[in-house]
């Protein structure tokens, strides 16, 4: 599939780290989310953070998942005052010329993951520039 690209990008900067993670199938019920985030760190019993994955060549079908990852980060804040720190981090890792058509699809992005989105060409920064900093092994 397509987006696998960008799946298979992710899994190799999270194993050359030495980092553990839960990767998701497609449509499957994970505890705690009503919809299962593509990769959960370290695992879905102790989520500290979230990775979206997608690639798009379509407005629509990037406006969804911006859709996807705002429930994420209200999710993560579920229970939570706005002073104290989300239940997880929210990261977006997106490609595709759909994210480049609608500015304000991208500010919302840029706002629900507090600022960690990242696309193919800046992922050899995901691990240093997220929480996923502190689960890395190598």
């Amino acid at each position: 599939m397509i987006g696998d690209v960008v799946e298979s990008a992710i899994e190799a900067v999270l194993s050359r780290a030495g980092i553990s993670f839960r990767k998701t199938k497609r449509a499957e019920r994970v505890a705690g989310f009503d919809q299962a985030p593509d990769f959960i760190v370290p695992d879905e019993f102790n989520s500290q953070v979230v990775i979206e994955a997608k690639l798009t060549e379509d407005d629509g079908t990037a406006r969804d998942k911006v859709t996807r990852v705002q429930h994420l980060a209200s999710l993560s804040m579920q229970g939570r005052q706005l002073h104290e720190p989300p239940r997880f981090e929210v990261i977006a890792c997106i490609a595709g010329r759909g994210f480049k058509v609608r500015r304000e699809d991208m500010k919302k992005l840029l706002l629900a993951t507090r600022g960690k989105v990242f696309t193919l060409s800046t992922l050899d920064r995901l691990v240093e520039c997220s929480r996923l900093a502190e689960f890395k092994t190598r």
